[in-house]
């Protein structure tokens, strides 16, 4: 997609804003929900994570003053820049980025409800991709941030109320799928890594953060276990409309619900934390089959419109775990595991797998005890229906049609915190076989990630 002239001017902006804090220097993190920057689930860190800091300060004590009274402004800046050394049809440098603007009001500090907490969130997406700018054909994108359309975006509007000393949480309201099913970390640029996978997988119905969907979400907290959660979303393809994206509306259109369910494991061995979680969808909806036609038949080779399958599905699984715990002095020394996988229906889904595995470590130098590093490989593959459909069309001359199978995506990042609120994040990845073909060649691409907390 190429930027408009307003976008390009916002770019140039964004890009001038970018190299201006780049330039600033000394440590620290960002808010995990809002900024989309974590190592670890927060239930899987140890020991706990001290308080956010911000770039622009405490205001002169009036933020604290704030947070304790029950109001929690958030104010976040993401950017990605990618250029690919190789692979693609042209070299080209692309560069995105997205805005934050939310608030938090703990009702309970409030003196209104207790237990009873409302979000709300507006995120505004600028720039173009590197993935279509230097035609990689890669079917994950090496800028996760980028997408959904570069606009203003409503993407969280709820409320959450906490019974039984907390062991019941009903949340409802303008929800992101991601938000709280298969939820992932967002520290990798390549979208292989980053966030829920389904979304990633299915994403022409399951719509990750900045998209949310009106729904409801039940949880229970079982003391010593975990968690079981699960929810109702209103799938309708009118949440991608950008006409009236900033607003609270109730689109028509509805196609059916979106009913995911999570189970999560959250043991401790010793210091060690770990992350377990199960999860699994379903979509009432009625959905067009990848292949075959309404006869049964291949569409590719008949040319009548696709069979209609009832209902699509899925499943999960993400892990994370702790194998060191830091030191005592500081977060230095903390390795973790993660390992996520997700299948979906052959009938209806192009992707229909996703596999991720990684690690992070924080301070692999003395000097630098709260940086930290990350390393990642893993594969999305396209359905061998649709790979059968593919060949199918050249036997019958209907080609040359490239046969899809597996992309594989590997990515390595250092993390640098000069700043209380800042973090540069240089990048290489490398893609093989991208679009899952090898008519396409392989892409390197380096990229610089940064994250402001303001």
């Amino acid at each position: 997609m190429i930027a408009s002239s307003g976008d390009r001017a916002k770019h140039r902006t964004a890009l001038f804003l970018s190299l201006g804090l780049s330039a600033m220097s000394a440590g620290a993190g960002s808010h995990a929900a809002y900024a989309a920057d974590l190592t670890i689930p927060a239930a899987a860190t140890s020991p706990a994570p001290a308080p956010v800091p911000w770039l622009l300060g405490d205001w002169n004590g009036a933020r604290t003053r704030l947070l304790n009274a029950g109001i929690d402004f958030q104010f976040g800046y993401t950017s990605e820049l990618a250029g690919n050394a190789t692979g693609g049809q042209r070299q080209q440098v692309a560069y995105t980025d997205q805005w934050v603007f939310g608030a938090t009001f703990d009702l309970a500090k409030l003196g209104v409800v207790p237990g009873g907490t409302i979000q709300v969130t507006w995120t505004d997406r600028n720039g173009s991709n590197l993935s279509d700018d230097a035609r990689l054909g890669t079917l994950q994108q090496v800028q996760e941030v980028f997408g959904r359309g570069q606009t203003l975006r409503l993407t969280d509007f709820w409320y959450d109320q906490k019974f039984v000393n907390g062991m019941v949480d009903w949340k409802i309201g303008r929800i992101p799928f991601g938000e709280d099913f298969a939820s992932f970390a967002c520290d990798f640029q390549n979208l292989t890594f980053c966030g829920a996978q389904p979304g990633n997988l299915v994403g022409n119905y399951i719509y990750n953060w900045p998209v949310s969907y009106w729904a409801t979400r039940l949880k229970f907290n079982i003391q010593g276990f975990g968690y079981f959660q699960f929810g109702v979303f209103d799938s309708n393809p009118g949440y991608l409309d950008v006409s009236q994206s900033a607003l609270p509306v109730i689109y028509s259109g509805s196609t059916g619900l979106l009913i995911p369910a999570e189970l999560a494991w959250l043991p401790k061995f010793g210091d060690l934390q770990g992350s377990y979680k199960f999860g699994g969808w379903y979509d009432t909806s009625t959905a067009p089959n990848v292949v075959t036609d309404i006869n049964g038949n291949p569409a590719v080779l008949s040319g009548l419109p696709p069979q209609q399958s009832r209902g699509r599905y899925g499943g999960y699984i993400s892990f994370v775990q702790q194998v060191l715990r830091p030191s005592q002095a500081s977060s230095a020394g903390a390795l973790s595991l993660f390992l996520n996988a997700t299948m979906a229906d052959r009938r209806t889904a192009t992707t229909d797998y996703q596999i991720a595995g990684g690690l992070t470590y924080t301070g692999p130098l003395p000097s630098r005890p709260q940086d930290d590093i990350g390393f990642a490989v893993g594969t999305t593959h396209v359905n061998s229906r649709v790979a059968w459909s593919e060949e199918l069309q050249n036997l019958a001359g209907l080609g040359p049609i490239a046969v899809q199978g597996n992309e594989y995506a590997i990515e390595f990042y250092y993390t640098y915190r000069p700043l209380p609120g800042l973090q540069i994040r240089p990048n290489i990845q490398y893609v093989i076989d991208p679009g899952g073909t090898s008519a396409n060649p392989n892409a390197l691409v380096f990229g610089l990630k940064t994250v402001a907390n303001f």
